[in-house]
């Protein structure tokens, strides 16, 4: 098979399209299934992808023999399956830091008695890799694998405040580009030095009445930001609160230094 034309300049192969028409269908699949976390029919997905069913077949049960895809045996929907979250965590960074961080958001859970969830970054979104719910009655909480809106949301201006220019410039072009509409970057530099200033992030939500959320950055030994730590602290009107939102952004700030620390993050240090 013939080797793609070297770029003399760079040393590197020259960009060439290749096709793929399997592997594109068993992408397109698993993409589209993440919007379904009850399942699909494989005419559900041939319509939604615009691709015939004899197309999809094929592809699906492969996907299911390799243990992408799980049908269910009472209405043939097939889902995801956790094979995929498995690779995801092995072949990425996010094993490392939820063992890190995994014990600081029980504990913090249950002393705030609110939900609390880490959000690394994700191309054009913020994307949670890890969550605690209320141990209580009451709660918010977000999904895990939920993807996070970096432009607006605190966790991904907490992620873009204290990320490298370089690394910024990359991540909003992202989020511009899945948005479909540009970016105020005069707003969004004045919001991100906020951030910086303050070293974290507390407002309200821009989606959910009642929560208010709060997100500390979590360092890596490098001093380079690898997550967000967040809690989404859902205001109760029955008086039966007993930790109040000054008391639960204390411990969310203890609890980031913490993972930070387990990270190898010394601030005093870092250069």
């Amino acid at each position: 098979m013939a080797r793609a034309p070297r770029d003399p300049d760079t040393a590197r192969p020259k960009a060439t399209t290749y096709a793929a028409p399997a592997l594109e269908k068993a992408f397109e699949v698993l993409e589209l299934l993440s919007a379904y976390p009850q399942g699909a029919l494989v005419t559900d997905m041939a319509s939604a992808l615009g691709r015939s069913v004899g197309e999809l077949f094929r592809i699906v049960v492969v996907m299911e023999q390799i243990g992408y895809l799980q049908r269910s045996p009472v209405n043939d929907r097939y889902t995801v399956s956790y094979k995929i979250l498995d690779l995801a965590y092995r072949a990425t960074p996010a094993q490392h830091l939820t063992r890190a961080a995994t014990p600081e958001m029980q504990q913090l859970a249950a002393e705030t008695e609110q939900s609390c969830h880490f959000v690394v970054p994700n191309g054009a979104y913020g994307l949670v890799i890890a969550r605690e719910e209320n141990p209580g009655m009451r709660g918010f909480a977000l999904r895990l694998g939920a993807a996070i809106d970096m432009i607006r949301s605190c966790s991904g201006q907490v992620l873009l405040a204290f990320s490298p220019p370089h690394r910024v410039k990359r991540l909003v072009a992202q989020a511009a580009a899945a948005q479909g509409k540009p970016v105020d970057m005069d707003w969004l530099e004045e919001r991100l030095e906020t951030v910086r200033r303050q070293g974290f992030d507390r407002r309200q939500s821009p989606i959910t009445h009642g929560v208010t959320d709060v997100s500390y950055p979590v360092f890596a030994f490098n001093g380079e930001i690898v997550g967000a730590l967040t809690v989404p602290y859902l205001e109760l009107i029955d008086g039966s609160q007993r930790v109040k939102l000054d008391a639960v952004d204390a411990l969310l700030r203890a609890a980031a230094a913490r993972i930070s620390l387990t990270l190898g993050h010394h601030p005093t240090t870092a250069g």
